[in-house]
């Protein structure tokens, strides 16, 4: 029998967006005079684990939540001073001029993990419950109506069995349920198919980004001069580009994102991101240099045509869970704030029942539809390749200034790769283990913590389908796309090869349930608390 706990509005998910949008709620209650009782549940160990990315933040939505943000202690410490846009080729970098909406003025680099670590410690001021390590597994419905969520057990061991250590899940019943899972959320995912959310959007489609913090000399330690690039190493028709964000003391955060759309299935993001750091502009930045933590996550790409509908019965998609990323600006914590706080502010009139129209008319009533709408046709045009995309790009920013009279459509990631023996065999260079390294001693930098005799939480529809499909056909592309080494062909004695699934090293990236070409694999959630552990980063 699952205990049940009673609240007024529950909220999956402790980053941005669900911070945010508790925090604003709990400010309306006391506006008001109102009392709300607001859970927030998190399946990282601790608030800010799971959030990994080396960002820059437009500061605009958190002026409006909190106006004295700076004397409330907010880990906003290095404000950015320079902007730098490169295109690479192998030995060479030019300097390019700079878009204005790719422009930083007024912006900050943070850590992620310590921003929602602050975001968490404001909300619990107000009287928001916070349950970290508790992921949310199935959706509690009643007479079809989402009236919650289940958390997963804990102490089952991988045949499905309860321990010594066995606890069930709990049952938080809500009036209303805030989605805050951000990119490729597992419940966000059913309630698309449910509710066929995207019956009116375009696909999403998605980016992989992969990081690591460096703490360098400071000598060498710039803080606030951000620097992009695209180019090199890759080819001028797979989209993506790097970032390079030196912060705090002595840190720097050094990214790459590819576009999950590539076509080549020997392609590898990872090897990729290795080699970018080997450039002659890179790598005398990471010189005498430690490294000291790596993540990798999917970023949503699809913009303005892929928003879905937004509200189901008893609940609203917020933030990343819904794809607010402006991806041009490679930025989506502001629009992923903004977001939470309009649905606060919505749920907070009407708690049994939101009008589908209130909210949606509030996000499009807003800037963060306004800034999708400007720039929603540059990724979409990067499908071109790399010169013509960008040369659009400047007409259309320059020109029609994002209001071009057309609206260029996205596709689904999974179903653009080609057949391995149609594509160039990518070999990449050995590892140095000064600027480049293994993927094992990557992982190692996550900190992930996991009970390895829990039940494996990436599903196979069909286990046949790796091997006959992908095997046979895509050289088992899950070996190179997933950044964390979870997927792996082996052998029998008999010679026959089957797919090892090590569960213990995912990094909760999602790659693998959005680009598999078969859609054969399902990313659910571990038990709460397992996964990476990010501090800095």
């Amino acid at each position: 029998m699952r205990e049940t706990m009673e609240f007024d509005v529950v909220i999956v998910g402790a980053g941005p967006a669900g911070l945010s949008s508790a925090i604003r709620l709990a400010q309306l209650g006391v506006q008001h005079h109102t009392l709300l009782n607001i859970c927030v549940i998190e399946k990282g160990a601790e608030v800010g684990s799971h959030d990994i990315a080396g960002a820059i933040l437009d500061p605009r939505a958190l002026n409006e939540l909190f106006p004295d943000w700076k004397t409330r202690g907010a880990p906003l410490n290095t404000e950015v001073t320079e902007d730098q846009f490169l295109f690479l080729t192998e030995k060479k970098a030019w300097h390019l001029p700079l878009p204005s909406l790719m422009k930083n003025h007024g912006n900050y680099i943070i850590s992620l993990s310590q921003f929602c670590r602050w975001l968490g410690e404001q909300a619990e001021r107000v009287g928001v419950n916070i349950f970290p390590g508790f992921a949310a597994t199935d959706i509690f419905y009643e007479n079809d109506r989402i009236a919650g969520v289940i958390t997963g057990d804990k102490g089952v061991d991988r045949e499905g069995n309860p321990t010594a250590h066995y606890q069930p899940g709990m049952i938080l019943r809500a009036k209303q349920t805030l989605f805050a899972e951000g990119c490729r959320g597992s419940l966000t995912k059913v309630l698309m198919e449910k509710f066929e959310l995207r019956k009116k959007c375009d696909p999403q489609t998605y980016g992989l980004g992969i990081k690591e913090v460096w703490e360098i000399p400071e000598a060498l330690h710039k803080p606030g001069s951000v620097m992009h690039s695209i180019g090199w190493p890759l080819d001028r028709k797979t989209y993506g580009g790097s970032f390079v964000y030196p912060f705090d003391k002595n840190l720097l955060s050094i990214g790459f994102v590819v576009g999950l759309d590539y076509q080549n299935p020997w392609f590898n993001p990872y090897e990729e991101f290795q080699r970018f750091k080997t450039h002659p502009a890179i790598s005398p930045l990471l010189k005498n240099a430690r490294r000291i933590e790596y993540g990798a996550r999917c970023i949503n790409e699809g913009g303005f045509q892929s928003i879905p509908d937004l509200v189901m019965p008893g609940g609203l998609l917020i933030g990343c869970a819904a794809g607010f990323v402006n991806v041009p600006r490679i930025k989506g914590i502001h629009n992923a704030m903004k977001s939470g706080m309009l649905a606060a502010e919505t749920v907070f009139t009407s708690l049994e029942e939101v009008r589908c129209d209130r909210y949606s008319d509030a996000i499009k009533q807003s800037w963060i539809y306004d800034e999708l709408y400007r720039v929603r046709n540059i990724r979409p045009a990067m499908r071109w390749g790399l010169l013509p995309g960008l040369i659009y790009s400047a007409m259309d920013l320059s020109l029609f200034r994002g209001k071009a009279p057309w609206t260029f459509r996205n596709h689904a990631d999974f179903n653009q790769l080609k057949k391995a023996d149609r594509s160039e065999k990518i070999i990449y260079p050995k590892h140095d283990n000064q600027l480049t390294f293994d993927l094992s001693s990557s992982v190692y930098l996550t900190h992930s913590q996991y009970d390895e005799n829990q039940p494996c939480h990436l599903k196979l529809q069909d286990p046949s389908v790796a091997i006959s499909v992908n095997l046979n056909f895509y050289a088992a592309p899950e070996q190179r796309y997933c950044p964390a080494g979870v997927y792996e062909i082996l052998h029998r004695e008999n010679g026959a090869p089957y797919l090892q699934i090590n569960a213990a090293n995912c990094i909760h990236c999602k790659a693998c349930d959005i680009k598999d070409p078969t859609q054969n694999i399902t990313w659910t959630p571990p038990e709460g608390g397992s996964g990476p552990q990010y501090t800095v980063c």
